[in-house]
């Protein structure tokens, strides 16, 4: 299931028009955090009303993460080079991907001044990116949003009913036990070079959208792996 999220909108009339947008394309689950709610959103979303009524409000960012399985942040700045957990990807990828994920899934939109701040991205699984002109790349983000929703409901997700998707908690577990993995081989030693590392592999996880059975399945010889070392 997918829920947009607005990170501190500073637009009261966006966030209306947001609210239109998603019941557009048949969304009803809209996450704010420290919103600037006023009567004039209300009169931008226009029939779209009951999802802004019952638009779940948090005050931090972390408490939205909380909520999904993955999360998705938007950029209008990707830069001309990436390192591998940051590289962006576009809305018709995200559509291919989501298309067999069944999972909550969290699509992060940031300020309109400043958009999402970098250690918020860092806390993505994915980000995604709108092409668009480098004479003016930031776009509004009602048009933002309106454009990669366009995309991603192009084709309806399908899911696997006899298998459940890893939980975050699930994919936490992994992620620890690659990096006691790499503690344990001392590799590599440069400890900021193993950092990378690891959170190369947890981008890589998230990429993946495993099931809960395939994330155990590889816990199991990676835990053994673990101990067998120590024991050496």
């Amino acid at each position: 299931m997918l829920s947009v999220v607005l990170v501190e909108p500073e637009g009261p009339a966006n966030v209306g028009m947001v609210a239109r947008t998603m019941k557009n394309f048949g969304l009803s689950r809209l996450v704010l955090i420290n919103p600037n709610v006023t009567e004039e959103s209300y009169l931008y979303a226009v029939h779209a009303r009951d999802v802004l009524e019952n638009a779940l409000i948090l005050k931090s960012f972390e408490e939205a993460l909380e909520l999904f399985d993955l999360t998705v942040g938007t950029t209008g700045k990707p830069g001309r080079s990436f390192i591998p957990y940051r590289a962006p990807i576009y809305p018709w990828e995200l559509r291919e991907i989501l298309n067999s994920y069944p999972g909550n899934v969290g699509l992060f939109f940031g300020r309109e001044s400043i958009g999402l701040k970098n250690e918020e991205l860092e806390a993505m699984d994915l980000v995604v990116t709108i092409p668009t002109s480098e004479d003016y790349p930031i776009m509004n983000l009602a048009q933002a949003v309106a454009i990669i929703l366009y995309e991603v409901s192009k084709e309806t997700p399908t899911r696997e009913l006899s298998l459940e998707p890893a939980t975050a908690r699930e994919k936490e577990e992994l992620v620890k036990i690659w990096a006691r993995l790499l503690d344990v081989l001392n590799y590599p030693k440069d400890r900021e070079r193993r950092e990378v590392f690891i959170k190369v592999f947890m981008k890589a996880v998230g990429r993946a959208f495993l099931y809960g059975r395939e994330v155990h399945t590889l816990i199991g010889p990676l835990r053994r792996a673990v101990k067998r070392l120590e024991e050496c």
